[in-house]
């Protein structure tokens, strides 16, 4: 989350006075960093990933080589995952290779990463020269590298996943928890006022009690949108369904037993519901690992996410 990342980094940033930021610039094949992953490395701290393994600890080690020697102009470093290769060789095996930008960051850049936070730029560029901040919605995440002294990056800021989740009881706690740990801003509905696990829910970056049958009013359409409906009951679960089922969004899934799932979809079709649209919704909601309790539906659940949000190809439009 490049939102989290730069929240973190900034009193890192103050502390430490300066940095190293490693940015994954592009990623082919098999490479386990992918294009736009951030990694920062103080003398005392790291955070974040470029993949992890023996590359990524060359490259920390490196880092903290550069920070005792002062400034430097940024610069990029193939790495190339298999073990065949004559240069450029990652130390890993895995196939695919990456290309990693390095740059110095001083207290110059805390106003350009306080620009980052204000969210009021769409895009960080990183370039041979410099990070700099954009404001333009149209672009998407890109990388052009023209040779080893010219490349260009283009990262959008506020394109993050938002997951909704509609329904606050247990289910819904663990899968807010776990989601919190992946690239998922979590929003919370719920029509019941004062339900403990609605309060207890600390992982959710908002959270309201709504009017079911006015679901839509909450969650707009949009690639990037995911929604997950787990609330009280059957009833529940249709009154929020049918309130949804004329948008689009990157994923949309219910909870439920198999039967529950087959007389709700039954009833969707005989008051009109075409097969084209229920077809989109991922019902039961889950990847099927034989989930019996909370936290192992949460996790069924959160992989069925990423498996969508990692896909090119989905079942709602995108």
């Amino acid at each position: 989350m490049v939102l989290d990342f730069y929240h973190k980094l900034l009193p890192e940033l103050v502390q430490a006075e300066s940095i190293v930021l490693m940015v994954v610039i592009r990623s082919e094949g098999s490479s386990p960093g992918r294009m736009g992953f951030l990694m920062a490395v103080s003398l005392h701290e790291t955070m974040g990933t470029i993949g992890g393994g023996i590359m990524e600890h060359k490259l920390v080690e490196l880092s903290k080589v550069l920070l005792q020697k002062g400034p430097f102009q940024a610069f990029i470093k193939h790495q190339i995952h298999q073990s065949s290769s004559g240069k450029n060789k990652s130390g890993m095996i895995c196939s695919g290779n990456q290309t990693v930008g390095l740059y110095y960051l001083d207290k110059s850049y805390i106003s350009v990463i306080e620009k980052i936070l204000s969210q009021k730029v769409s895009h960080i560029q990183y370039t041979e020269n410099k990070i700099n901040i954009i404001s333009n919605k149209d672009i998407v995440l890109n990388s052009v590298i023209e040779n080893d002294q010219k490349w260009t990056l283009m990262q959008p800021i506020g394109s993050q996943n938002k997951v909704y989740i509609v329904g606050g009881g247990h289910v819904s706690l663990a899968l807010s928890e776990v989601l919190s740990k992946l690239d998922f801003e979590i929003h919370l509905l719920d029509h019941r006022d004062g339900l403990n696990t609605f309060e207890m829910n600390k992982f959710a970056y908002s959270k309201k009690i709504i009017d079911l049958n006015e679901c839509q009013k909450y969650i707009h359409a949009g690639e990037n949108i995911f929604v997950v409906i787990v609330s009280f009951g059957y009833r529940t679960d249709k009154v929020i369904l049918k309130s949804l089922l004329s948008s689009q969004y990157r994923y949309i899934g219910m909870m439920g037993s198999k039967k529950k799932t087959e007389v709700l979809m039954a009833e969707l079709r005989d008051e009109g519901h075409s097969d084209a649209v229920l077809e989109k919704v991922f019902a039961p909601i889950g990847i099927d690992i034989k989930s019996e309790t909370t936290y192992e539906i949460a996790i069924s659940i959160a992989a069925q996410l990423i498996k969508v949000k990692n896909s090119p190809k989905v079942r709602n439009g995108f």
